[in-house]
């Protein structure tokens, strides 16, 4: 079986001690392809460089996180579009809206958001949302921007049946990682309401690790894991859950 890890921060120091066997392991796995969202100014030359040493694995997306999207919003978006005007990339993520930590920046959260959905929609690429606590918010950002092409994917999907229609129904895809594995998570019940064709694989490597390694580091060598709890959720074969995302990943990234 073939999958691919949709969205994991493998550049990160986590990974700086045994990259090269943590990709190996992935391998070992099935794993053909490591997507790596952005952060920030400060991780993109780490994710460029791991990038180019891995280039048949690893395949970068550039963005500016939302987490770091405070008083220098401007400079780190020119950061951004400077990356985008010099070479290609998968995507523009990860883009989005967090409200866990700190709403002091709001407003360049949701300036940085919309802007690079802009840019998105001008060179045709799809975006990645990180939604944390602001799924909804997020969702409305989108449908105001959907004009028919807009194309992307809702990351670390933990959500409600009814907000994954939503979702859906904007013509965007659901990530779902090891959140699914976690015993009070109630997120089998959900996938059980969905059809595959509307989900990708992914780790959040070095986060988010799925059971039965909670509580140590993540990584892509997990996706199985992944895929196993969806197969038993939608009364499936992992190898269905592994083809169908697999394809839908493809699809949505226009990767070969």
């Amino acid at each position: 079986m073939v999958y691919l890890d949709s969205h994991t921060h493998i550049y990160l120091p986590d990974f700086d001690a045994d990259r090269t066997a943590m990709i190996d392991r992935a391998l070992a796995q099935g794993i053909d392809k490591l997507l790596l969202p952005a952060i920030d100014s400060e991780t993109h030359a780490q994710q460029l460089r791991v990038e180019s040493e891995y280039p048949d694995r690893c395949l970068s997306m550039m963005g500016l996180h939302p987490c770091s999207a405070k008083e220098n919003v401007d400079e780190e978006l020119r950061i951004v579009r400077q990356y985008l005007d010099q070479r290609s990339f998968i995507a523009i993520g990860e883009i989005g809206l967090d409200l866990h930590w700190d709403k002091t920046f709001l407003d360049q959260q949701y300036k940085a958001f919309e802007t690079q959905i802009g840019w998105a929609l001008e060179l045709n690429l799809p975006i990645v949302i990180h939604s944390r606590e602001a799924t909804e918010r997020c969702i409305d950002v989108v449908r105001n921007h959907q004009n028919g092409k807009l194309r992307g994917v809702f990351h670390c999907y933990s959500g409600s049946v009814e907000s994954a229609k939503q979702i859906i129904d904007l013509g965007f895809y659901l990530g779902i990682g090891g959140v699914v594995t976690y015993k009070n998570a109630g997120l089998p019940a959900v996938i059980a309401q969905l059809s595959l064709d509307h989900i990708l694989l992914e780790t959040d490597a070095p986060y988010l690790t799925p059971v039965p390694h909670r509580g140590k580091r993540n990584e892509p060598a997990y996706i199985p894991l992944v895929a196993e709890k969806i197969a038993e959720a939608k009364f499936c074969s992992v190898k269905e859950v592994a083809e169908i995302t697999t394809a839908n990943t493809r699809n949505l990234f226009r990767i070969a």
